[in-house]
């Protein structure tokens, strides 16, 4: 994505989660002077100026606006263990929705593209939220109530959906389970078919399409595809690992079925990643065109 200017609404700026994205975000509002919070259960976040951390429970309003009882925006950038979606993300989504509700803050989420199901077109944000899949529903009806509430002038709010993060971190197909073998020249497997195109979403450009998101009356009661990098097969990003990191190319292959099958016997969050199979199987493209036309990105 090409770089914008950041210029956050003037004011506190909530931020909850300190995961990929939200330590990004935390980081990136600071370098530019606002004021920010991060919440989270356990009072991590980014070690920066301009940065104050809480430790809270996110689902309780009541603690958040206790602990900032005034954002211009808050951030929703909360990323529960996979396999506790169902029950950790309605208690969290409602909270957020109520602070908002409260403070008049701009509530931004950062999504995904479970919403659509398995599509065979590049995904727009008008497409149908006809995935039947159980993490897929989660997000569905988070998006529709908060819509709803925008809608009803209760609120204003909007959501940042990106694909598959290429990151140095858990949180990241490509991640610390595949670099460190990268950079070792050892074998890497991955899921799905390895050469099908697919888009990949760096958190830094997630980042900074929500701060753009929460200042502009443009994107409020609207979704918002991230600006993301050309489609690259898993086989690719690999090679370019390999040739960014300046080492010999290594042995890409696809993990077979039945071993994934294996793993998800004693690993939930593993056995969570069947629902979203259709993802790695065919060609997967995220259409941004949205996003990079109206906000110039």
């Amino acid at each position: 994505m090409t770089g914008s200017s950041l210029n956050p609404s003037p004011g506190v700026h909530l931020v909850v989660g300190a995961g990929e994205v939200g330590s990004t975000l935390a980081t990136q509002l600071a370098k530019v002077g606002a004021e920010v919070v991060v919440v989270t259960r356990s009072g991590s976040g980014p070690d920066v100026e301009g940065v104050t951390r809480k430790a809270l429970d996110v689902a309780d309003t009541s603690a958040l606006l206790a602990a900032v009882p005034e954002a211009a925006v808050i951030y929703n950038c909360v990323n529960p263990p996979y396999h506790r979606w169902v029950e950790d993300w309605p208690p969290m989504a409602q909270s957020f929705l109520a602070y908002a509700e409260a403070s008049g803050a701009v509530l931004v989420t950062c999504s995904n593209l479970y919403g659509y199901g398995p599509v065979t077109v590049p995904m727009t944000e008008d497409l149908p939220l006809a995935a039947t899949g159980t993490k897929a529903k989660v997000r569905v009806a988070m998006w529709r109530e908060a819509l709803a509430r925008h809608e009803a002038g209760r609120i204003k709010a909007t959501e940042v959906r990106g694909s598959d993060y290429i990151a140095a971190s858990d949180q990241s197909m490509m991640g610390d389970r595949v670099v460190p073998r990268v950079l070792a020249g050892k074998s890497v497997q991955l899921l799905g078919d390895i050469d099908a195109p697919h888009t990949w979403t760096s958190p830094i450009d997630v980042a900074q399409l929500m701060v753009i998101a929460g200042s502009d009356e443009r994107a409020w009661g609207k979704v918002w595809h991230v600006p993301s990098n050309p489609a690259r097969s898993s086989r690719e990003v690999v090679n370019d690992i390999a040739q960014t990191a300046g080492v010999s190319k290594v042995k890409v292959s696809a993990l077979p079925n039945i071993a994934l099958s294996a793993v998800g016997l004693f690993n939930p969050q593993i056995r969570e990643l069947k629902e979203t199979s259709y993802q790695r199987e065919r060609t997967y493209i995220l259409d941004d065109s949205a996003a990079r036309e109206t906000f110039a990105m």
